[in-house]
Formats: C-alpha cells, sequence, structure tokens
C-alpha cells in the first residue's frame, strides 16, 4: 500500500470514528479543531480588527485634513485625548498612527487573511481531511485572540497606546519615561506581539506540513492550485522571519527592564545623562526590517494566489504561464529575504552595501512584473464574469501595478533619500501592500463565502461595494504621491507652521473626505456579509463552475469535509474552456480516460440554477 494510500485510508477510518461522537456547542463552535471553524474565527476577528483600524485611520485623517478643527463630538469616545479646547491630543496622534499600522499590517492582513484562507482552502484544495495537527492550529487561533485582547486592552489604558510608530523603532520605544505612549502602551504591545509570533509559527508550521504530506492521491505539487502554492511559500517565509521580529521585541524588553544596552547609547533625556552605552539602534532596524520586508510579501503573496484562482475562474481561461507564476513566487520568496536595507537607505549605511541593496530590490520588480503580465494575459480575450470577486481581484492587479512602478522610484537610494520621509513612501505601500492584499482578501470572501457559509452574497451590494472602494483607494493614496514629491513630510501632528506645506490644505482636506467615504463603504460590506451570513439566498454547490476540490464537497461540509474517500486528481486546476469539452469546465477529479462529449459525468451534468433548494434546506436543517 502506497504512503498515500495508507494516508488515505487512516484518515478515513478516523475521521469515521470522530462522526460517531456528538460535539457540543463550545467543542464545535469556540474550541474546535474543524480547519473551516478555525477559519471562519480568523475572519470574524479580522474583521473586527479591520473596523477598529480602520475607524483610528479617520481620527488621525481629520486632524490632517482639517488642523485645528473642534473635535469634541468624539470626546465620547476618546476621553482626555480631546483637549479641552476640543482638539486631538498630538501624543494620542502619534498612537493613532501608531496602531492603525500595527492592527491593519498585523492583525487584519496577516491573521485575517493568511489565518483565514489558509486555514480553509489548504485542507479543501489539496483533499485532506483536515489540518495535520487540529490541536496546533487550535491553539494558533487562540493566541492569536490572546494577543488580540493584550492589544485591545492597551487602547482603553490611561497613558495610552503604544506611540512609537509601528515599526517601534528605539530609543522611544526603548525608554519607559520618553512619552506617554513608550510606557505601559508599549509593553503591551511587545507581550501582544510576542503571542501573535507564536500564534503566526504555529500556522505556518501546520500549513507547511499539511501540504508536504496530506495531499490526497495524484495531487502532485504541479497540480496544485496557485493559491496553495501561495500560502505554502507565505508559510515558509512567515516561519523563517518572524523568530528574529521576535529576537528583536525581547531585546528591546531587556533594554526597558533589566538596563541593558543593545539598542541604547549616549542618551540624554531632559538634560539628564542615561547611564547606557555602546548600543546602536541602527541594530534594531535591521533586525525589524529583515521580518518588515518579508512581512510585506507574508501580507500580499496570498492575496495574489487567491486572485489567481479568480481571475482563471471568471475568465474561464487557463491561468496564463502557470509555472512561470510558480517560478515568480518563489523568486520573489528568495528575494525578499535580501533586500530589507532598501528601508535603510537614511541611516547612513556605506553607499557601497546601499547600492547592492538597491540592485537587488530593483531584481524583486521582476518577478512581480511577471505576475502581472500573467493576470492581463488571462483575462485577455476571456470570457470574463464580472462577480464581485473578480471586481476586486481586477482592482487588485491595478493597485499592485501602479503602486509597484513607485516602488521602483523608492528603490533606487538617491531618490529614495529625497523622499523617504514623505507622504510618497505613504502612498506606495498602501497602494501595493495596504490596498491591494485587502482587495485580494475581500475577493475571496466573496468567492468562498458560499462554501463558507452555504449561501450567496448580494451581487448589487458588492458592485456598489467595490465601486465606492476601488475610487476611494485612488483618491485617497493617489494625491499622496504628488504632496510627497513635493516635501510633505509623514508622522506630523501639523504642517501649519510651515509656510511651504499650507499650499496643500485643500488637497489634505479632500484626501480626508474621501478616506472618510471609503471607510463608511466598508459598511456596506459588513451589512452584505453578516446579513448573507443568515439570509442569503442558498447557494448552490459550485456556483462559479470551478475545477478546485474544494467545490466537490457536501454544500454543508462536516468535519472530515468528504463524507466518503478522498477524491482523486487526474488533472491541473485550470481545465477551463478545453476545445471538445462538453462543459467549459473540468473538475480536477475528472478522470482524462472520460470522453470530451461526456467528461462531466453525474452531478456536473445537472443545471446549477435548477437546483432544488427544498433539498439544500433539509440538508441545513439536518
Amino acid at each position: 500500500m502506497s504512503a498515500v494510500e495508507l494516508h488515505a485510508h487512516t484518515d478515513t477510518h478516523s475521521h469515521e470514528h470522530h462522526e460517531h461522537r456528538e460535539l457540543n456547542f463550545i467543542q464545535k463552535y469556540i474550541f474546535s479543531t474543524d480547519h473551516k471553524i478555525i477559519a471562519k474565527q480568523f475572519l470574524i476577528t479580522g474583521l473586527i480588527w479591520a473596523l477598529i483600524g480602520g475607524l483610528l485611520s479617520l481620527v488621525f485623517r481629520l486632524q490632517l485634513g482639517f488642523p485645528g478643527a473642534d473635535l469634541s463630538f468624539l470626546k465620547p469616545f476618546l476621553g482626555h485625548w480631546i483637549t479641552e479646547s476640543g482638539k486631538l491630543h498630538q501624543e494620542f496622534y502619534l498612537a493613532a498612527v501608531t496602531m492603525h499600522g500595527t492592527i491593519m499590517v498585523f492583525f487584519v492582513l496577516t491573521a485575517g487573511l493568511s489565518g483565514t484562507f489558509s486555514n480553509f482552502l489548504i485542507p479543501l484544495q489539496i483533499g485532506a481531511r483536515d489540518m495535520a495537527s487540529g490541536f496546533l492550529n487550535m491553539l494558533s487561533y487562540w493566541f492569536f485572540f490572546l494577543s488580540s485582547v493584550v492589544m485591545l486592552i492597551s487602547l482603553f489604558l490611561e497613558t495610552g497606546p503604544a506611540a512609537g510608530g509601528w515599526v517601534i523603532y528605539p530609543p522611544l520605544s526603548a525608554l519607559p519615561q520618553a512619552i506617554s505612549g513608550s510606557g505601559l502602551g508599549m509593553t503591551l504591545w511587545l507581550v501582544s506581539m510576542a503571542l501573535f509570533i507564536v500564534s503566526s509559527l504555529l500556522g505556518g508550521i501546520n500549513y507547511i506540513t499539511t501540504v508536504i504530506n496530506l495531499r490526497t492521491e495524484g495531487m502532485s505539487f504541479t497540480k496544485l492550485p496557485l493559491t496553495i502554492w501561495a500560502f505554502f511559500i507565505t508559510a515558509i517565509i512567515g516561519v523563517l522571519s518572524f523568530p528574529v521580529l521576535l529576537s528583536a521585541a525581547l531585546l528591546l524588553i531587556f533594554d526597558r527592564s533589566f538596563g541593558t544596552s543593545f539598542y541604547l547609547s549616549e542618551i540624554y533625556i531632559g538634560g539628564e545623562a542615561l547611564p547606557n552605552v555602546g548600543g546602536s539602534p541602527i541594530l534594531f532596524q535591521h533586525l525589524f526590517w529583515f521580518l518588515g520586508h518579508p512581512e510585506v510579501y507574508i501580507v500580499l503573496l496570498p492575496a495574489l494566489g487567491i486572485t489567481s484562482e479568480i481571475i482563471a475562474t471568471n475568465s474561464r481561461k487557463p491561468i496564463f504561464g502557470y509555472r512561470a507564476m510558480i517560478g515568480s513566487i518563489l523568486g520573489i520568496a528568495f528575494l525578499s529575504f535580501i533586500v530589507w536595507a532598501h528601508h535603510m537607505f537614511v541611516t547612513g549605511m556605506n553607499p557601497f552595501l546601499g547600492s547592492i541593496f538597491m540592485f537587488l530590490t530593483l531584481i524583486i520588480a521582476v518577478p512581480s512584473a511577471v505576475k502581472a503580465f500573467n493576470y492581463i494575459t488571462t483575462l485577455w480575450k476571456g470570457n470574463i464574469i464580472f462577480t464581485p470577486a473578480m471586481l476586486f481581484s481586477i482592482g487588485l492587479v491595478s493597485l499592485f501595478i501602479s503602486g509597484g512602478l513607485t516602488g521602483i522610484i523608492l528603490g533606487n537610494a538617491a531618490l529614495d533619500i529625497q523622499l523617504h520621509d514623505t507622504y510618497f513612501v505613504v502612498a506606495h505601500f498602501h497602494l501595493v501592500m495596504g490596498a491591494a492584499s485587502f482587495f485580494g482578501m475581500i475577493a475571496g470572501i466573496y468567492h468562498w463565502f458560499p462554501k463558507m457559509f452555504g449561501r450567496m452574497m448580494n451581487d448589487k451590494l458588492g458592485y456598489l461595494h467595490f465601486w465606492l472602494t476601488f475610487v476611494g483607494a485612488y483618491l485617497v493614496f493617489f494625491p499622496m504621491h504628488y504632496i510627497g514629491i513635493a516635501g510633505f513630510p509623514r508622522r506630523y501632528y501639523s504642517w501649519t507652521n510651515f509656510d511651504a506645506f499650507n499650499t496643500f490644505h485643500d488637497l489634505n482636506a479632500f484626501i480626508s473626505v474621501a478616506a472618510i467615504i471609503t471607510v463608511a463603504a466598508q459598511l456596506i460590506f459588513a451589512f452584505n456579509f453578516f446579513y448573507s451570513m443568515f439570509y442569503g439566498k442558498l447557494a448552490p454547490a459550485n456556483p462559479w463552475r470551478s475545477n478546485t476540490l474544494e467545490w466537490t464537497t457536501p454544500r454543508f461540509p462536516k468535519h472530515g469535509n468528504w463524507e466518503g474517500p478522498l477524491p482523486t486528481v487526474y488533472r491541473w486546476p485550470y481545465d477551463y474552456s478545453k476545445p471538445g469539452a462538453k462543459e467549459d469546465f473540468i473538475p480536477q477529479n475528472v478522470p482524462y480516460s472520460a470522453t470530451p462529449e461526456s467528461n462531466l459525468p453525474g452531478e456536473q451534468d445537472i443545471n446549477l440554477e435548477e437546483i432544488d433548494f427544498e433539498v439544500v434546506k433539509d440538508e441545513q436543517a439536518h
């Protein structure tokens, strides 16, 4: 018996044994080991954090767009951080910027995106009953939940949350007495991130092990969907890079609490010389960005993998350049580890060393361009179906290209030194990483919502959500390039004292209004999501007529996914519009021996629009 057959036999047996044991509500939905439930836990928690992060961005955008405006209406929410004169407190402005970045990068676009879809799709698309370790998978979510609780508590401290920027550069983050946000808020930030890193490592190890060991019979690496390739490589990047951030945080804790001097040297506070000597804050930057730049692709690669699946499915065409896409993912993963110091051109590094990092940074544009060209070529002359998921995927490609082009500018050391502390950088990374990855996450929710919840989201609300978000993202971030080139500085609480920047008062107000509208548009999505979860139209078994294995499970799959034997894979996942085929899609579990005229036997011959939904209701009730 082969290893695959042995695994399938053993796994099926354990699954059958598991089904005989009834689980109570807490076992089934709270402390669940089912990857599908854990994915939903990551998703709901990530969406809650997205709301908090979005609201924080509105707080500091109000200050930037309307400096000196009366914000007394926020006093019931922000308390003493709104002064008696109705102004936003300067230190809370720094805290809002810090927490917005932390929340969106780690809690939303890392845990909310990768945690959700890696958990949900890896077992389903490779033909596995569950993750390699359901218990470790459960722990990965609960470490993330504990991390979320600690970070949330820090928002309610009297001294405020961490306020040293989401990159928490020392010495500001290393000296508790520096500002109020450097005190307990920073300590809780470090504790929260330590818990978050444990969560990420547990999840990443599980994803890697599952993809390597639990693929169903016939599912070779060259038959894996590009979503799985993206999640697999992302997990490897995370396992290799997150421990470095943990070491940076531990050394920072030593400097803060135990009198060491890893990052501190010759510091004066209030005219008093501190005893710390011999440290270097540049060391922290090296450690942080060794995780920080791979983190860009930990956030972006899952979104690109989701986009690959959605664009191929809704173009009704095979993905263009499947092997080139895999090669580009591998190239991005390798290069992401050796370009970190392009974030540090202004630290005074040796120009020769800077030129090496500049060269490597420009090289990483090549595999990124391969992905962009392959998406465009897949769309070219396709029979495109404009679902909300497809619109968000095309929007991701647009943002990825426009944001990536400015990355080439910032990759040039001579230009980056001039633009580094301006809004040009803010615009660049929000377009290429923030907005693009968010679009990938939303596209994935629209596409796999029927499999997650057995119901369809409202398309009309989805279209409205897309256009408001897509136009809003460009109206927010595109003007920032212009004011950045003009030298407008980032991280400033107020710029009204500088005559040179008063010219941009109206443009800043415009950006803030666009940001308010864009964040408000997400309420449409929130309503659509939660309403459809309970009252949406019941979904067909395969609403998008896709080829991948998750659509071969029952409409409401139990723990174990498939009721009978695991499916056997014969094809790659992109057999769309094959000449001579009866239908324009051929699922991966259909043998090549089937004749072109009848290659979709059984359930696939059913008209998906004529399904008896009373049967679906019965299944749901059961």
